[in-house]
């Protein structure tokens, strides 16, 4: 991505550590970036709400309210800014939730800049038009900047999971993804073997992109795991 294209980046820090934070801004300022620093969770609400941001990096924990609950009011007021959410590492339940409430990435404390940095220029690359930001196969259609997901031009409503799963699914039709595969790219945990909780949701996300229509998506492979194939 180019200098020009990061210059334009505005990135809200939400990062209550002040050494951390100036640890960030500096990052970003050298790497090209427009930062601002913001300190508590009162004060970030305000700003995610009354100002644009290209995107917004949100500690967990904060003074006021926290990140989760700023990243809740976010999505509920339809704002789709991208947020990368910044998680203590044994904080694996807020990784989940923060993904579950429309997060769109994590780092784990303590991280390394240039990760952050590589991070930040993809969600650029996706704003810019410069990645891929339409995922379509057949009749179906999935926006990575807006989440809008729709089928023959019917607009479908999908959780953040959902989402995510069907995006994966998406990204390489025609392989079969096993549940395992599934469960550590889409939960970001180790597959449990007592547990269906990728095949409750696959059958959800069927019943929202295949009923109605002639050609199925979504199909099962017996014994193995899940596949992204029209068949009729």
């Amino acid at each position: 991505m180019s200098d020009s294209i990061e210059q334009l980046m505005r990135i809200l820090v939400v990062e209550d550590e002040k050494k951390i934070a100036s640890f960030i801004r500096k990052g970003l300022v050298e790497s090209g970036f427009n930062p601002l620093v913001c300190h508590n969770g009162d004060d970030a609400l305000h700003l995610a709400t009354t100002e644009r941001f290209d995107t917004i990096v949100l500690d967990i924990m904060l003074p006021g309210r926290d990140g989760l609950s700023i990243l809740r009011k976010i999505r509920e007021d339809r704002n789709t800014v991208p947020v990368i959410i910044l998680t203590a590492r044994d904080g694996l339940s807020e990784r989940i939730e923060g993904l579950d409430l429309g997060a769109d990435d994590y780092l784990t404390k303590p991280f390394s800049m240039d990760e952050l940095i590589a991070r930040l220029r993809a969600i650029g690359r996706r704003m810019s038009g410069g990645g891929l930001s339409l995922q379509q196969y057949e009749d179906l259609t999935l926006n990575l900047i807006t989440r809008e997901v729709s089928r023959a031009g019917q607009k479908i409503e999908l959780t953040p999971r959902e989402f995510s799963l069907l995006e994966y699914l998406m990204r390489s039709p025609g392989r079969v993804l096993t549940r395992t595969q599934i469960c550590e790219q889409v939960w970001d945990y180790h597959f449990d073997l007592g547990t269906n909780v990728v095949d409750v949701c696959i059958q959800r996300l069927r019943r929202k992109i295949d009923d109605g229509h002639d050609v199925r998506l979504i199909q099962t492979m017996r014994g193995v795991g899940y596949t992204m194939k029209a068949t009729s």
